[in-house]
């Protein structure tokens, strides 16, 4: 069960409001272009893509707790990839239709924040058959204390 699940934080019924300007001055400008404009960083360049280190991935913008690295993946697809969040209620969803084709978006349902995209019927084996794509530079890990 998810101690977190009845945090404030996820109890929100809209999402975090802040200002544009607001955003621009807490967020470098690579972060402000994923997080609030839907950007994506390059594939194999983000920090997370290949990081095998034990915690709990937060929303860079905000610091709700999105993902744990129980549920990471190596999809070898050069961004972070988990098979499901750490609790449905800590993303939402929007379909995508940019770049010529239909996706589903992942957005931080804490600030509204770009994370990435869900894909699903891969053919990965995870519990899920899911991939949630997800940019590094909208996440941050908090990595486990020895012994924890």
């Amino acid at each position: 069960m998810d101690t977190h699940q009845n945090s404030a934080s996820y109890l929100r019924q809209t999402p975090l409001q802040k200002s544009d300007e607001q955003w621009r001055q807490e967020l470098s400008p690579e972060e402000y272009a994923v997080l609030r404009q839907a950007g994506t960083e390059r594939p194999f360049s983000g920090e997370y893509w290949n990081s095998h280190t034990q915690g709990l991935y937060q929303c860079r913008a905000c610091g709700a707790e999105l993902f744990t690295s129980t549920t990471k993946f190596d999809s070898h697809c050069g961004w972070p990839s988990f098979f499901a969040p750490l609790a449905e209620e800590r993303v939402r969803y929007i379909k995508d239709r940019s770049m010529g084709m239909e996706r589903i978006e992942v957005r931080c349902a804490t600030c509204d924040s770009h994370l990435g995209h869900v894909f699903e019927g891969e053919g990965y084996d995870t519990p899920t058959d899911q991939r949630y794509c997800i940019n590094s530079v909208s996440m941050k890990l908090v990595p486990v204390a020895d012994g924890e």
